[in-house]
């Protein structure tokens, strides 16, 4: 599977997923992760994670909010992150299949393009 640009992700939909479908290999996700700058992996190679450091608290408020109408207009939703008032983190994976699917790198790059306030 050839990685796909952010430009091109984010024309996409996430499709439902209620199994059945194999998890992307490390290797795949390695590959993908290529074209999302600050994402990495985690637990594995199962889950993709990114941090941010936002201006304050209510700053990650907004973007959790932005990320939660992105996610939930795609059906697929992500683990949302706030530590010691504006530390953020998001995480994806396709619970489904207990690894990473393309709806993953989707909503990545969706995320990716949300206004954050970070921290100067």
């Amino acid at each position: 599977m050839k990685p796909q640009t952010s430009a091109e992700l984010i024309q996409k939909k996430c499709l439902p997923c209620e199994g059945g479908v194999e998890p992307y290999t490390l290797q795949m996700a390695e590959k993908q992760l290529e074209q999302h700058a600050g994402w990495f992996l985690t637990h594995e190679g199962q889950r993709i994670r990114k941090d941010w450091k936002v201006k304050n608290f209510m700053a990650g408020m907004e973007f959790f909010h932005r990320c939660a109408e992105v996610a939930e207009a795609d059906g697929h939703h992500p683990d949302l992150h706030i530590e010691g008032f504006r530390n953020l983190s998001v995480e994806l994976w396709t619970h489904a299949i207990g690894g990473l699917s393309e709806n993953d790198f989707i909503l990545a790059a969706k995320i990716d393009e949300l206004e954050i306030e970070l921290q100067s």
